[in-house]
């Protein structure tokens, strides 16, 4: 006799709302904990050289700052260190040239106060291309 004639046989079920919810919370829990490696600084290969110093390019102009703040624009000394007088004498240090590029000699102990004014004294004369000279260890 069959007594259960009425009643349907349920089959078991996997509720899927559950184990989804935790695997939702395991991955936003895996995101917050990584890690990921940024590299801070750049790599930079400087180039070398064996060759002897070239002589002087005609389109240069030497600007050194000595440790007492005095300018020297091609070993001639300006007799003001102001912004408006170093662009005049670069002015007239360059002459005719056309985009001379300066170069910057200044003497360890100088202040940076007075290598920015001939920075700024460059590019208020409009000479874009600055140099800085440096000397190798003895």
């Amino acid at each position: 006799m069959n007594f259960q004639r009425g009643r349907t046989r349920e089959e078991p079920e996997i509720n899927l709302i559950p184990m989804i919810d935790v695997l939702l919370v395991i991955i936003i829990f895996l995101m917050l904990t990584t890690t990921y490696a940024k590299f801070s600084g750049l790599e930079i290969n400087l180039p070398t050289a064996e060759a002897n110093k070239q002589p002087e390019k005609p389109n240069e102009i030497d600007v050194a700052v000595t440790a007492a703040g005095q300018i020297l624009i091609n070993k001639s000394p300006l007799a003001a260190a102001d912004v408006k007088a170093i662009a005049d004498g670069l002015r007239r240090a360059a002459g005719d040239r056309n985009d001379p590029v300066i170069v910057i000699n200044a003497d360890a102990k100088a202040t940076h106060q007075s290598v920015v004014d001939v920075m700024q004294a460059a590019q208020t004369a409009g000479y874009p291309h600055i140099s800085f000279a440096t000397q190798s260890p003895r």
